[in-house]
């Protein structure tokens, strides 16, 4: 018959005879015309021709006649290429243990080397260990996001702290800001105690501040911050007045008892506004408080208020919307969400669970 060549009895025939029964294929190999390759005859198993579609060796797929292809049908295609069939079975089982890079033996769990051929174990094949995708993932590991910088190193930055130690000043290597004369060349450094993650003042002159969290203990000459403006406590002088020696008393304003004194801090170092408490508290704000900036757009209407409490004076922030910050002394503990000021730099913490 034209345009079809008799099939073979050897083995490789089956194989020939479901390539010669896919439609369009052996276009030149078999010589079939245009005319006649529509009405071909398809082999059955054992060299039987028919019309219906047939099986092929290969895979078990079924091959339809020109015009009437068809999908294989679930029945067909069970168990075969690892594919699962209707009863959710695999032709092919997966390997449940580690599989030797060397001779593709399994090894059971624990195992430091392959039965099979003695190649070693990674250890994390033996061990079962579980990596992270990053080291942010890492619990106890923190990093520095830079909420308000200068205009060279941008909002937004962050600086990942994998190392033990991490040096942060205007010549520092790890976390640079080179272009902020307010730091010191190695300003402050932030490390790890064994899971805490703390910041150490290196002996700088302008100071790390952090802000505190309602309420924190402040003592004289501790200074801190409210808006864009600096202040330092300090104790009320003693009274020394007394009359000149031919017993005449200068004159002036009342003195009233005051338990402390606010005094602002100028850029340079010069004292700027100074105000003393009235009886045991003194409030800062924009307006109707003991000290008023109207024109200091970051300080809330009443930020922040230092009270004397026995003995001991505290700093309280006023629920103001950017907060109290602290000079620390030394060294200071850093909690997960806890914003402290280098310089010019506002920075906030964020430490993986």
């Amino acid at each position: 018959m034209s345009g079809a060549r008799r099939a073979s009895s050897n083995p490789s025939g089956s194989f020939c005879r479901h390539l010669a029964s896919v439609p369009g294929f052996g276009r030149g190999l078999w010589g079939a015309s245009s005319a006649n390759r529509s009405s071909a005859v398809y082999f059955g198993p054992g060299g039987r021709s028919n019309n219906a579609p047939a099986r092929s060796s290969i895979g078990e797929r079924v091959v339809a006649a020109p015009g009437q292809a068809k999908a294989p049908r679930p029945e067909d295609c069970k168990g075969a290429h690892g594919f699962p069939d209707q009863e959710g079975n695999e032709g092919m089982e997966q390997a449940r243990n580690y599989v030797c890079t060397e001779c593709a033996s399994a090894v059971p769990s624990g195992h430091k080397f392959c039965g099979a051929c003695g190649a070693g174990v990674p250890t994390e094949a033996q061990t079962l260990e579980t990596r992270f995708f990053g080291a942010l993932q890492m619990p106890g590991k923190a990093r520095l996001i830079v909420v308000r910088g200068d205009e060279a190193m941008g909002e937004g930055l962050s600086y990942l702290l994998q190392a033990t130690e991490h040096v942060a000043g205007r010549e520092a290597d790890q976390i640079p800001f080179p272009s902020d004369n307010w730091l010191s060349p190695s300003h402050a450094n932030f490390l790890y105690r064994g899971e805490k993650l703390v910041v150490r003042d290196e002996g700088s002159l302008n100071g790390v501040y952090i802000r505190i969290r309602g309420a924190s203990p402040i003592q004289i000459g501790d200074h801190f911050m409210c808006g864009q403006q600096l202040f330092r406590i300090d104790a009320t002088p003693k009274d020394t007045s007394g009359p000149e020696p031919d017993q005449t008393h200068f004159y002036a304003s009342p003195r009233r008892p005051s338990a402390f004194r606010v005094t602002q801090v100028l850029e340079g170092g010069m004292d700027g506004i100074v105000c003393c408490a009235h009886e045991q508290s003194l409030q800062i704000g924009r307006e109707e408080c003991d000290i008023n900036f109207p024109d200091d757009v970051h300080m809330s209407p009443r930020h922040a208020r230092v009270e004397m409490s026995g003995e001991s004076l505290e700093l309280l922030d006023e629920n103001s919307q950017n907060g109290t910050y602290v000079r620390i002394r030394g060294e200071r503990e850093l909690s997960h969400g806890d914003y402290l000021f280098l310089g010019r730099n506002l920075l906030r913490v964020e430490v993986t669970a």
